[in-house]
């Protein structure tokens, strides 16, 4: 191996025992926090920390294809808040019967609650036309942005820190309010703030909507539907 490139290697190790605990207790206590929000501004060097974690998120042909707009402004907010209230209203219309009944029970109050929002959007243009990794599947930049989003939710649950993800709302309606150019794609509005509880368990299983599903339904062996053998 050329010494340069020896040079910018590290040693791989597994983490300690202790470590790697922690990895999972963030992935497995992690929660969609909808409506545990305290009023408490989120200091400006966790913020810093969410941010770092989530640009540390891995993106095809390394075009880091993300932007964070902190939304802080109660006026801003509150145009987003009418924005989500006329799309979930068309939402719950979306249902029947019960299924509506329990929709509406549903607090999504987020918007409101949070002392920060973080719309997190996807230039697909980053990194010029032809992307290493993305020649035959275009949403590899989405998909990198997600996991932005994921590295910022688990180092919230580390930070002790709420995230709320908010998917209802029309597109045209956040992009005309925080200027959004057209070409580029808005992925995820979340919520984020402290919170005194989590639910034990996701919400929408503790509240009877969904329940998750066995693992052991999900995994197939070489091929699409082959049970995996228990040898």
């Amino acid at each position: 191996m050329p010494s340069e490139r020896k040079d910018r290697m590290v040693e791989a190790q597994a983490f300690s025992c202790a470590d790697k605990d922690a990895v999972y207790r963030a992935i497995e206590t992690r929660r969609d926090v909808r409506d545990q929000f305290l009023s408490a501004p989120l200091t400006e060097d966790v913020v810093r920390r969410l941010l770092s974690a989530a640009h540390s998120a891995p993106s095809v042909g390394f075009m880091q294809p993300w932007n964070f707009i902190l939304v802080r402004d109660a006026a801003t907010l509150a145009r987003v808040h009418e924005a989500f209230s006329l799309a979930n209203e068309e939402a719950a219309l979306m249902f029947e019967g019960a299924a509506q009944d329990r929709y509406r029970t549903l607090k999504l109050e987020g918007i409101r609650k949070a002392p920060l929002s973080i719309c997190v959007t996807c230039d697909p243009t980053r990194g010029g036309s032809v992307i290493l990794g993305r020649t035959h599947n275009p949403r590899m930049d989405a998909y990198s942005t997600v996991c932005a989003v994921q590295n910022l939710w688990l180092a919230a649950r580390a930070e002790g820190v709420g995230v709320g993800w908010v998917s209802i709302f029309r597109d045209r309606d956040i992009r005309d309010i925080l200027g959004i150019p057209d070409h580029v794609e808005i992925i995820a509005w979340l919520c984020l703030g402290y919170f005194d509880a989590l639910y034990a368990e996701p919400e929408l299983a503790v509240k009877g909507w969904r329940q998750r599903l066995p693992l052991e339904e999900l995994v197939f062996e070489g091929r699409w539907g082959a049970g995996v053998s228990a040898d």
